[in-house]
């Protein structure tokens, strides 16, 4: 026995109590995700007053699933430390899996509608590329805004402006639903391989995490790349405003690169947090506790600075 505890051979699998390091990790991840829910619900809420007529534009959208994501992710947290305790037994036959892959799928999902709006911006043509770079400021704001002088000429488009979808927008939602549909089937499996089936669970987590680790990995890149190339343009354009946006541009695109690449890195070097309970003495619990904490955290830095 240990200074925290009995070392089951998998508390995560139900086998007793995680111990305090390991308490302490998710409970101050818990607390971030938290104020981080509250934050961008509250911006949600400021942005919807100031822009009704607009409908569901993908500024509004973006706010709602980094809301979504960090609430799921505080409920993942709390629910970890309960259940283990509790030793529920759906916990372990696929709710614990589909609880800890929901956020981390709404959170790719918000990136790829961020990356959608970059892909639109820099495939303009050059005669809207001011006055779509002034506009960057109301960031992810749908093109579909009407323009001075003139008219709407579509009565659905007047009544729910929010409601027009472009290729790349169907992209998104079809990258989010396929995740989930995977998600899923992983889960089912898991469930199948509990009962008289049996089929080793640590394996299909850490395949799906592998697979996730580097489409994550590929948003990184290509939020960089397009970072890059629309930091270029703004760069053309003589304002102080536009300025000031695209060293933003230039932040966030440095800082996804950099948060994504080293998420996937750690996620395909230590397995976590698939196999974050496995631990047999006191250095592998402040271990574990210790890359909990990291990788998770790197996905919240990337949330502070959007």
């Amino acid at each position: 026995m240990g200074r925290y505890g009995p070392f089951p051979a998998a508390a995560g699998d139900g086998g007793g109590c995680l111990p305090l390091p390991i308490v302490a990790a998710e409970g101050a991840l818990a607390v971030v995700d938290g104020a981080i829910a509250i934050a961008a619900l509250v911006q949600l809420a400021r942005i919807h007053r100031h822009n009704q007529l607009q409908g569901w534009t993908r500024q509004k959208i973006f706010h709602f699933l980094i809301g979504l994501s960090n609430i799921v992710f505080l409920v993942y947290f709390v629910s970890t430390i309960i259940a283990t305790c509790q030793r529920w037994i759906c916990w372990v036959h696929g709710c614990g899996f589909v609880l800890m892959a929901s956020p981390q799928i709404l959170l790719l999902a918000s990136f790829l509608l961020l990356l959608s709006f970059w892909v639109d911006l820099c495939h303009q043509t050059n005669d809207e590329d001011e006055e779509d770079v002034r506009s960057h400021r109301e960031a992810l704001l749908d093109r579909t805004k009407t323009k001075p002088g003139i008219h709407p000429v579509n009565i659905r488009q007047r009544c729910c402006p929010g409601i027009h979808l472009g290729s790349r927008q169907k992209f998104v939602i079809l990258v989010l639903v396929l995740s989930f549909v995977v998600m899923f089937a992983f889960a089912i499996l898991i469930w199948v391989g509990r009962g008289e089936n049996h089929i080793d669970s640590s394996l299909l987590k850490r395949v799906y995490l592998d697979v996730f680790s580097v489409v994550v990995l590929v948003l990184g890149g290509a939020l960089a790349c397009y970072g890059a190339l629309l930091f270029s343009k703004m760069s053309k354009v003589r304002s102080e405003t536009v300025s000031t946006e695209k060293w933003k541009v230039a932040s966030l695109a440095a800082v996804s690169l950099i948060c994504f690449s080293s998420s996937a890195i750690l996620a395909l070097v230590t397995n976590v947090p698939v196999l974050l309970y496995w631990y047999s003495t006191d250095a592998d619990i402040i271990y574990n506790a210790v890359i909990l904490f990291v990788y998770y955290f790197i996905g919240i830095f990337v949330f502070l600075c959007s």
